[in-house]
């Protein structure tokens, strides 16, 4: 009898701890589309690899050897603010702005430029190891991701490492251009799908996957490169998105699919 008992609490234990490991399985992540709510021009030479937004100014970095650099627009009238170039061989990736510095990382060559948020003027620059892919700031913490499904996350003065946590799902992701969202949570795009990953960044578990294939007409997209480019409207619901060569920055809304 005591026998059986055991043979029962484990057999219950086994599968309370296979439904909870289903629970987390890409199949039962839940899906959301996207709702287009309004369209504006993008840069066919942009090859973007960030986007941030603070209030009505607009920032964007863009990579390729030669052509890398950041700017900034006026989100109303679309005019450009600032702009400066990343110099051969960097290899610009994401940015994000933490307090009164704006940063960007590089792909290979392991830099991180702190530069003036107003000028884009470079203040110095930071080392680390391995790749930097995308960027942004969670309370008070910068959050990074290297190609992986691992995020780092960095002190947003130093730069250095604090943490890190990774992905208990999708485990084969590879996490690109990030947006820390107002609701705590970090969009990532899943490189080089048309997929944004919604992500807890407290345990790694992905909230929810969001399905962005279509939203440029197939002539269109033929000419361009992947989706990349993410930044959440302060004070709404919406997100801008957009890609590498992408003539279009879409304005959108996550709803359920």
């Amino acid at each position: 009898m005591k026998h059986a008992r055991c043979t029962w609490v484990g057999a219950t234990l086994v599968c309370l701890l296979a439904a909870a490991a289903c629970r987390n399985t890409p199949d039962t992540v839940p899906r959301l589309d996207i709702e287009v709510l309004a369209t504006h021009r993008h840069d066919l030479g942009a090859f973007t690899q960030g986007l941030e937004i603070d209030g009505e100014v607009l920032y964007e970095s863009t990579g390729m050897v030669g052509f890398s650099g950041i700017r900034t627009t006026d989100r109303g009238t679309g005019r450009e603010l600032a702009r400066s170039a990343l110099p051969p061989p960097f290899f610009g990736e994401g940015i994000t702005l933490a307090g009164d510095t704006l940063w960007q990382i590089t792909w290979k060559e392991g830099v991180a430029f702190a530069r003036d948020p107003r000028t884009l003027a470079e203040r110095h620059r930071v080392s680390y190891p391995g790749e930097g892919w995308g960027l942004c700031t969670r309370d008070g913490q910068l959050v990074m991701s290297d190609g992986s499904a691992r995020l780092t996350f960095r002190d947003p003065v130093t730069f250095a490492p604090t943490g890190s946590v990774a992905l208990t799902s999708h485990t084969g992701a590879r996490l690109n251009e990030l947006e820390c969202a107002q609701d705590g949570s970090v969009y990532a795009n899943s490189w080089p799908t048309d997929e944004i990953l919604r992500i807890d960044p407290e345990t790694g578990r992905v909230l929810a996957v969001v399905d962005a294939a279509g939203l440029l007409p197939a002539t269109e997209r033929a000419q361009t490169d992947v989706l990349n480019g993410i930044a959440q409207i302060p004070g709404t619901d919406r997100f801008l998105v957009t890609g590498k060569y992408w003539p279009t920055v879409f304005e959108v809304r996550f709803v359920p699919a």
